[in-house]
């Protein structure tokens, strides 16, 4: 089975995509790269990019398309990505796509063209069940879940050994369903894009974790 080095992340909100995409970059030895966390580095940097990002978010306005590609493409491009990378939530619109794809066939891509775009598909009914059920210890983060993840010792953090948890204010099932909605007319036209181009394979998401790692690894080919 031929490996896969270069993967675009897809699924909705609630589908495990910054678990798995963390678990399969761990196991084949690249970054998982976040547009959200290359965002905020940058700015943290003070670079001439990381000030315009800055300027824009300090105006109330939202990063602009061509912004978040060339963030992007500097991470995908970068000496440390070489072997390969994962892309957590970019592209995020056909619009992101069409403009990647483009730039994908300049000289410095060769090589390093995305090579798959794999979709944790799971139904809605799950998702709720697996947001809504979701909980944190407020002194080390770590997240569990009613069903899913209970602490080992009801109560009690199985990492810090921590009482005190809460929920993520967002996590009600308005805030989902609004969340999934968004999701269905921004995102989920990537399916029949990356359809069209023989990348997307669909894995199924539900399940423990570590059965959805094993499903996407043998897919990846590791």
């Amino acid at each position: 089975m031929a490996k896969h080095n270069r993967i675009v992340l897809l699924g909705p909100p609630g589908s495990g995509k910054g678990t798995q995409g963390a678990l399969l970059a761990k196991a084949m030895g690249v970054h998982a790269i976040s547009a959200g966390d290359l965002l905020r580095a940058e700015v943290k940097t003070g670079s001439e990019l990381g000030q315009e990002i800055s300027a824009c978010i300090n105006a109330g306005h939202l990063v602009s398309t061509d912004l978040i590609v060339r963030l992007m493409v500097q991470a995908f491009l970068s000496p440390e990505n070489a072997k390969g990378f994962i892309s957590d939530g970019f592209p995020r619109s056909i619009e992101q796509a069409e403009i990647f794809e483009q730039i994908q066939q300049q000289p410095e891509f060769k090589n390093k063209k995305v090579d798959l775009a794999l979709l944790i598909d799971v139904p809605d009914s799950y998702i709720l069940d697996r947001i809504l059920g979701r909980f944190q210890c407020t002194n080390c983060g770590t997240f569990y879940h009613d069903k899913f993840k209970p602490t080992q010792i009801a109560g009690t953090c199985d990492v810090c050994g921590g009482k005190e948890f809460a929920k993520r204010a967002d996590d009600t099932e308005e805030t989902v369903v609004s969340r999934l909605r968004i999701y269905r007319e921004a995102t989920a036209p990537l399916i029949p894009y990356y359809e069209k181009q023989g990348l997307l394979v669909r894995v199924d998401g539900t399940g423990s974790i570590d059965a959805v790692s094993e499903r996407i690894k043998e897919i990846v080919g590791y």
